[in-house]
């Protein structure tokens, strides 16, 4: 059964970006679901089982490190990655602190996202140009 995928951006156009990014990358990967809010991806979270959320941080509402914590409450087998435009020393802190399992920069997203999306699926973490790690069984 191919990998699920949520996407969660409040802005159209960067879910379409990711979709193309995806669809490019001959994966297999199913897009499940979209949502524009945290309060949308909670619930696609409980009723879709994705594998791993891709989740934009500023939304609407509730943040998208609020929904992670969330989130892997809800499903601790689903994975989060958290996609920004907003980098930061604290960023990677913050992340791990929510429960997500690593984070794309925006701007990197042509070179970094479908290489993080793999990272967390073979179980380990994506925090930038961070040594990845395997997440303990």
């Amino acid at each position: 059964m191919a990998p699920k995928i949520l996407i969660v951006d409040d802005h159209e156009i960067v879910r379409e970006g990711i979709r193309t990014l995806i669809g490019r990358s001959s994966r297999g990967w199913q897009i499940c679901g979209e949502a524009e809010s945290a309060e949308q991806a909670i619930a696609q979270v409980e009723s879709l089982r994705p594998d791993v959320v891709v989740l934009d941080i500023t939304m609407p509402g509730v943040s998208g490190l609020t929904a992670a914590a969330r989130i892997s409450t809800l499903n601790p087998g689903c994975r989060v990655l958290i996609f920004t435009m907003h980098e930061s020393e604290r960023l990677a802190t913050e992340v791990r602190a929510a429960g997500a399992h690593g984070f794309v920069l925006k701007s990197q997203a042509a070179r970094d996202l479908i290489r993080a999306i793999d990272h967390l699926l073979s179980g380990e973490t994506f925090f930038g140009r961070e040594p990845q790690s395997k997440v303990p069984s």
